[in-house]
């Protein structure tokens, strides 16, 4: 089990020690997209989905997500978010909108698992509120962007085109 963090000796999963390492400004920012139908976009786009503000409310979700994620993901530690944010971008040529989240904090460890999290909660969100209109939207291509503090320092995720 050498090398991984999240294990003991005598391969326990553990959660990691970070008692010792630094406070440093942290920042992590993650993408995915949900494809959905031409009605759909039309109701996302027009505001007028029978369940209301698709966007605000996955908004909403994203950002609730991401400041509880050490409850959703079992090794994660509980973090003192500073600033977190869900911003969509709606893509009329693929019908698909896309998602970012970015979290922020001042601590041990870094918000790459809140990001990935916020991120999936809000287009979980957009699936759950337009179900009723495509059961056929797929939720895709969920990635880190971009993180940076800490030891390991700054990650850009390289443009794949």
């Amino acid at each position: 089990m050498s090398g991984l963090t999240h294990f003991d000796e005598k391969g326990n999963a553990v959660m990691v020690d970070v008692t010792d390492k630094p406070v440093t400004d942290r920042m992590a920012a993650a993408c995915g997209s949900i494809r959905v139908s031409r009605e759909v976009f039309e109701a996302i786009k027009n505001g007028t989905a029978k369940k209301g503000d698709v966007l605000g409310t996955a908004r909403i979700a994203g950002i609730m997500a991401a400041k509880k994620t050490w409850d959703i993901i079992p090794l994660c530690h509980p973090l003192p978010l500073t600033k977190v944010t869900i911003d969509f971008t709606l893509e009329e040529e693929t019908l698909s909108v896309e998602a970012v989240c970015t979290a922020r904090l001042s601590g041990r460890t870094g918000v790459e698992m809140e990001a990935l999290t916020g991120v999936s909660a809000a287009l979980l969100t957009i699936y759950d509120m337009c179900k009723a209109m495509d059961r056929g939207m797929e939720i895709e291509k969920i990635h880190l962007l971009e993180k940076a503090g800490g030891k390991s320092g700054h990650y850009l995720r390289p443009s794949p085109f």
